[in-house]
């Protein structure tokens, strides 16, 4: 018995070291390729760096509240519903400045500024900006229609997350505080700015400040 045990344990032995040299390749594999994405992801926000430049001297006056982060912020994949009730996500707004705002009819800040939001879309909207209103209503989903209509709200499109998961992403992602929470994305799918509370998003300062997001 003595001289048969290392035969069976050295066999053991073999498949326990070639399964964790497999094991740590898969994971060194995995792990590289989240690290090439990260990679790629700052690469790209870098891109937006000068933008920020633009933007710190003009979080002022109605817009002091709004942070400038000191770099481009990557963004989780986030989605919602658009006006066809189609699955949308940041992606398809690539290439444009978007000024993405999270609304809800229960709450009476985000009801305040949407008029000045409706606004500055007629005022600034194009191919080359929109302001991206989502509402994140979880009942009666025809509701924050009704009251966009009775409001008078006609130039923002419906954007909507009945599911309310873009905000508990973007609280994840230390971007979402409560209610309404705004965020300026630049063309390159990366935050340059970022305002937890209401804002007058249709007064001068709030106009010159998306007017250099756009680097007019």
């Amino acid at each position: 018995m003595a001289e048969t045990t290392p035969l069976i344990r050295q066999p053991l032995f073999v498949v326990a070291v070639f399964g964790a040299a497999i094991l740590g390749a898969g994971l060194a594999l995995v792990t590289g390729r989240l690290a090439g994405k990260d990679r790629a992801e700052v690469a790209q926000c870098a891109m937006a760096a000068e933008t920020l430049d633009r933007l710190r001297p003009l979080a002022r006056g109605e817009l002091a509240a709004v942070k400038v982060p000191s770099t481009p912020q990557p963004l989780p994949p986030l989605s919602f519903e658009g006006p066809d009730g189609r699955r949308l996500t940041l992606a398809d707004f690539k290439g444009r400045t978007v000024l993405l705002n999270l609304w809800a009819t229960w709450c009476a800040p985000c009801r305040q500024e949407m008029p000045a939001l409706d606004a500055l879309q007629a005022d600034l909207g194009g191919d080359d900006f929109e302001v991206v209103a989502v509402n994140i209503d979880t009942r009666d989903p025809e509701k924050p229609q009704e009251w966009l209509k009775q409001a008078g709200i006609t130039r923002l499109a419906h954007y909507r997350d009945p599911q309310a998961k873009i905000f508990q992403e973007l609280k994840s992602a230390g971007k979402a505080f409560g209610m309404p929470t705004t965020l300026v994305i630049g063309p390159e799918g990366c935050a340059v700015a970022e305002l937890a509370g209401p804002a007058e998003w249709h007064s001068q300062d709030a106009v010159a400040f998306v007017r250099a997001a756009l680097g007019r």
